[in-house]
């Protein structure tokens, strides 16, 4: 019998549901084969599995849903909309949803931030804030501008570009041959030696900034087009800014004339407590890339905001020629459009905002309750993001944290682990009783985990 013989039998098929066609994503799935973990409906803050069990969402789908699942005005104007306008032709052609979409915004960004890029996933983002950047050097007469800096452990999505600038090694091993040149990165911020255990940021580590200004001075500090950062690392485990850190960033951009470019796809919409990370921290990027939040999580969308200097520059030659070239099919989709504006509409009647920033004390409390746990080596947060980060066994890194994954889905709450880190992203409008329930079965797990 041939390996792939052998994979293929011990895959579980049942009468309603062949496991084998679909490859997923970021899934071990020789191990979700043998013990799938389904679920076929959602409501509020629990999904439900095909037998009827209901399962906490601790992680708000997947950095999306932050208002709760299938929240009925979102749901509706889907519906809406599907029945009016299906598709709309992307390319010299457009709908009303895309314009009010990107009017409001605007309306809600960081001051300065005038203009709207519709793109269909944080991945597109990243790659389109990229090539904004390098576009505009270009354009305002500085092509030799080429050079981009992302960060040790920042995720910037899987396109190549953010794979480029995005410093996981897993992401990049198997691609790191064909990688973008060209590309610097910094070192990451987390110090687990100094800072264990930090409530918010952390107190020490704003000197890793300063490793700008030397890579800036070694490559030449008029070949550097942007810095991409998340302005806190969601994917790697939440990973905290230390106080001073984003703003020293700020300042050695500005001095360089180089752009810098906050990725917001988890941290846009109310994570932290206002619209945006960069209005949070009181530091104004040049590019905000956006995604998940904007529609809930419902419709697939993305979008980089740019401040008016960056649009305004590529406005120049003869009015009938594209002005950037590029785009895709479904940007500002109708019904991507129709969820978006729904959403924001939820974040502003709903108080969001607000309700993000007085729930996260109480998160906070919560999670670090987990200090004195089994194998629990750190734990950090800010605003509603969280992690749990568990020592690795050292013949098996990333173990434990799958252990707790699974078993945790098992007594009915979704927890994700990157590796042994285990994380956490509630929703804006549950109580704070809920954190007792997922945290509960989370430390009766690490209790007994070896």
């Amino acid at each position: 019998m041939t390996s792939r013989a052998i994979i293929d039998a011990d895959i579980q098929v049942s009468d309603s549901l062949n496991l084998r066609p679909y490859w997923l994503p970021f899934t071990a799935n020789r191990a979700f084969k043998q013990a799938p973990r389904i679920v076929d409906g959602a409501q509020g803050f629990y999904y439900t599995t095909p037998d009827g069990r209901r399962v906490l969402d601790t992680l708000s789908g997947l950095w999306c849903s932050g208002l709760g699942h299938c929240h009925p005005k979102i749901v509706e104007a889907v519906q809406k909309q599907v029945a009016k306008l299906d598709y709309s032709v992307a390319f010299q052609v457009s709908h009303p949803g895309a314009f009010e979409l990107a009017e409001q915004l605007t309306g809600i960004a960081p001051d300065g931030f005038t203009h709207c890029f519709f793109v269909n996933s944080g991945s597109e983002a990243v790659d389109t804030a990229l090539k904004i950047a390098l576009g505009f050097h270009r354009v305002a007469g500085q092509g030799q501008r080429t050079r981009l800096v992302g960060r040790e452990r920042g995720y910037h999505g899987v396109n190549f570009g953010g794979m480029s600038v995005g410093g996981i090694p897993g992401n990049r091993r198997m691609f790191s041959g064909s990688l973008l040149p060209n590309v610097a990165h910094l070192p990451h911020t987390l110090d687990i030696a100094r800072n264990a255990f930090s409530r918010g940021q952390p107190r020490h580590g704003v000197e890793f900034a300063d490793a700008l200004e030397r890579l800036v001075a070694f490559h030449d500090p008029s070949t550097v087009a942007a810095v991409i950062v998340e302005p806190v690392a969601g994917s790697a485990g939440v990973l905290v800014p230390p106080v001073g850190y984003l703003e020293r960033l700020r300042e050695i951009c500005t001095r360089h004339g180089i752009l810098l470019i906050f990725d917001e796809v988890i941290t846009g919409f109310g994570r932290l407590g206002a619209p945006f990370a960069a209005q949070r921290f009181d530091v104004q990027p040049d590019i905000i890339t956006l995604a998940k939040g904007i529609t809930n999580g419902v419709v697939p969308m993305g979008a980089v905001l740019v401040r008016k200097e960056i649009h305004d520059a590529f406005m120049s030659g003869p009015p009938h020629m594209v002005e950037f070239f590029h785009g895709y099919t479904c940007s500002a989709h109708p019904l991507a459009t129709a969820a978006g504006i729904a959403t924001l509409g939820v974040y502003r009647d709903e108080d969001i905002w607000r309700r993000s920033a007085a729930l996260a004390p109480a998160f906070e409390n919560a999670i670090h309750s987990f200090k004195d746990a089994r194998n629990v080596i750190d734990v950090r947060n800010f605003g509603l993001m969280g992690s749990i980060e568990l020592s690795s066994r050292p013949d098996a890194p990333g173990a434990r944290g799958f252990e707790v994954h699974v078993r945790a889905f098992e007594q009915g709450v979704m927890v994700r682990n990157a590796m042994d880190t285990l994380q956490f992203c509630p929703f804006f409008t549950q109580g704070a009783g809920r954190f007792d329930e997922a945290f509960g079965v989370v430390r009766r797990i690490l209790q007994t985990l070896e």
